[in-house]
């Protein structure tokens, strides 16, 4: 009897999570769907702690905390019953500010989500449609959607499913109304999240005749990623349309970055394959064709090829990190996950400033300045990069509040074998039901991705026996996991599963080794990686407030930024071909009250209320050698393409120091590179 239980313990650890486990406590996808390789966690499981805790304070401090009090658009958001904005602005707004309200049990939030949910909730009429009483346009709803899924999750408000359940019979006795040349036809999948979702929970086969007729009567996603008629060629030739009409909807960059999960979606009721290889297909020709550091894609408006000057705008930075957040649960691919820490550690915050008081529109990899000028963007306006209240279309002031929230959200998942996954790492606390029917909390102590280790400590009444799951990056060689005195090594990249009976307060540590590594970029410049962070150079800079087209109604911390260099910013990286990393020191910090802010950084204080110059230090500086570069300069007031190389060396070494990304607003990311062994040969 030992032996075939011992027999049984092994071929689980080696085999994982089949097809056949389902999780007692959490729903995961019932037949007929595809099972999923992880299942999300109801939100107010999570909670963050350590400088996770202190960038969703700085939130909540900041525009998330304050827009709906002084702009009007949602001061008199029809959605909360007001005369005003009655399209998506509301439920842009509330699907970020619902999971920060509960993520960090802020009650002045708590009550300000119910100020605009009791009117969303009590508007939803006989025929299931729901939301102002003007606004005839399906694309909102699905958002809205999503508000009231996350908001029952928190709160267990049973109303919240009738209006879902309303809506879905809405869609299923209407006919189709998806077309290809408006929003709510290129983003139609959108509502398979919230369908799918409220599948699970009531099990009606109904909903899934809605989702079906949603795929099969909406924009062909899955088709554009295998053809992709927008590629490095197409932007070239500038044969990328700049439009709103059907073609030029498939090239905007937040529709991209939402579509980019609509075949996984799908996968989970097709169970073909090839939805969910488009998935892939489509990531892999973003990166190839118009892929940026810090793992986004570019789109100043529209899709625009990989040169860094090109800009991403701030709405398609949080919808692409949803999509992988939703995909890596569907699909369990660690590379999504991958993807998602460097989105979420570089473009998110490298868009904001730290205090998260102003936001830009669009972002560059090298920015050497933030101000009014002509750009060459592909469609956007001129004050797009500025740090604002609202720099161009007003689209990001609403939608940008889910980038940490739901980032938070996705830290860990249950899995189908009654464990948990630490899918994303960040500083965390977990409460979750694991084993069936055992209650435990996990605590994620560490400062990562500032540093590579992490401790995690399971508490519970009594032992529990489960899987615990730690994803390994796949940048990630010669970690070390230790735990009950034994030491693993996984490979980069895998996912290791750690099946024993814990006890209250067990610990587990992983050391994940933070080496400097480079990646080759556009015109053969070199970008500087260590671990998730990308890291740039470091320029003494100059804020000053300016007054632009619009009203940023000087609402506390509410501030338009111009920020301009103060020192050359065209230097090249001295790199040794045969020892790359030599020459490079890295001073760590601890991570401080605005873990993305730096020396020189203009921060809100509400204590003086006026705005302050921040006096510390990034978490991580490294020390490094440069050499300026004379001939290169500006184009179109942004910095022109590197210069290729590998350079001769024509001046003098200098040290220079980097950042990483989402601490710099003014920034080189993609250095050209000067050959550091052709000085030492000329002197042997």
């Amino acid at each position: 009897m030992k032996t075939a239980v011992r027999f049984f313990l092994v071929c689980l650890l080696l085999t994982g999570c089949n097809d056949e486990m389902k999780n007692a406590s959490y729903e995961s996808n019932p037949w007929p769907l595809v099972q999923n390789a992880y299942i999300r966690l109801p939100l107010g499981a999570i909670k963050p702690e350590g400088w996770l805790m202190d960038q969703l304070r700085a939130q909540a401090e900041g525009l998330t905390g304050n827009i709906d009090e002084f702009w009007p658009d949602l001061m008199n958001s029809a959605w909360k019953g007001g005369d005003g904005e009655a399209w998506e602005r509301g439920p842009y707004y509330l699907d970020g500010l619902v999971p920060l309200a509960y993520l960090t049990d802020d009650e002045k939030l708590k009550e300000k989500v119910g100020r605009w949910i009791e009117p969303v909730i009590s508007s939803s009429t006989d025929s299931g449609w729901y939301g102002p009483a003007k606004n005839k346009d399906r694309w909102p709803l699905a958002v809205a959607n999503k508000v009231l899924m996350q908001y029952y999750e928190a709160s267990g408000d049973e109303r919240a499913i009738e209006v879902l359940k309303g809506y879905f019979r809405y869609l299923l006795s209407a006919p189709p109304d998806w077309p290809d040349k408006e929003w709510r036809g290129s983003r139609a999948m959108e509502n398979a999240v919230a369908g799918y979702w409220l599948y699970r929970k009531t099990k009606e086969p109904w909903i899934l005749k809605v989702i079906e007729s949603v795929q099969n009567n909406s924009s062909d996603w899955t088709s554009y990623y295998e053809k992709f008629p927008w590629d490095s060629a197409a932007s070239a030739d500038k044969r990328i349309p700049l439009n709103w009409g059907p073609d030029g909807l498939t090239a905007h960059v937040v529709n991209n970055a939402m579509a980019i999960k609509y075949p996984g979606l799908w996968y989970q009721q097709s169970n073909d394959s090839r939805f969910r290889d488009a998935v892939h297909e489509g990531i892999n020709k973003y990166d190839k064709n118009h892929g940026q550091a810090g793992g986004r894609f570019s789109g100043d408006e529209h899709l625009s090829g990989r040169s860094p000057d090109r800009g991403t705008e701030l709405c398609a930075v949080v919808e692409y990190m949803y999509s992988l957040e939703e995909l890596y649960a569907v699909l369990g691919d660690n590379s999504l996950a991958d993807r998602l820490e460097m989105l979420a550690f570089n473009a998110l915050p490298g868009t904001l400033t730290a205090d998260m008081w102003a936001h830009q529109y669009d972002q560059q990899s090298n920015q050497v300045l933030v101000s009014a000028d002509e750009r060459a963007w592909s469609t956007n306006g001129k004050y797009s990069n500025i740090y604002g209240l609202m720099p161009n279309f007003a689209c990001c002031l609403a939608n940008m509040h889910q980038g940490w929230p739901k980032f938070t959200q996705s830290l860990w998942m249950a899995t189908n074998d009654n464990g948990l996954i630490a899918a994303v790492y960040g500083p965390s606390r977990v409460k979750a039901m694991v084993a069936g029917e055992i209650e435990v909390t996990v605590r994620e102590e560490t400062t990562y991705p500032f540093s590579g280790t992490i401790r995690f400590i399971i508490n519970s009444s009594k032992p529990a026996r489960f899987p615990l799951y730690l994803r390994i990056p796949g940048w990630a060689d010669g970690v070390t996991i230790t735990y009950k005195d034994r030491n693993i090594m996984p490979k980069a990249g895998s996912t290791v599963r750690l099946f024993s009976r814990w006890d209250p307060d067990e610990v587990i540590t992983m050391e994940i080794p933070m080496h400097i590594r480079f990646e080759r970029r556009y015109n053969n410049a070199f970008s500087v990686l260590r671990g998730p962070l990308y890291f740039s150079l470091r320029m003494e800079k100059e804020y000053k407030s300016i007054r632009m087209n619009y009203d940023n109604f000087g609402y506390k911390g509410s501030v338009d930024w111009e920020i301009r260099p103060l020192h050359p910013w065209n230097y090249g990286l001295m790199i040794d071909r045969g020892n790359p990393a030599r020459g490079f020191e890295l001073t760590e910090t601890q991570p401080c009250e605005y873990p993305f802010a730096d020396k020189g950084d203009m921060i809100w204080s509400a204590d003086q209320g006026k705005y302050v110059k921040y006096e510390k230090d990034a978490p991580v500086v490294i020390n490094t050698r440069g050499m300026l570069i004379p001939g290169w300069g500006m184009k179109n007031n942004s910095a022109d393409i590197p210069p290729a190389g590998p350079l001769m060396p024509s001046g003098t070494a200098e040290v220079i120091q980097l950042v990483p990304y989402g601490c710099a607003k003014l920034r080189i990311t993609e250095f050209p590179v000067v050959d550091v062994t052709r000085i030492e040969d000329a002197f042997r």
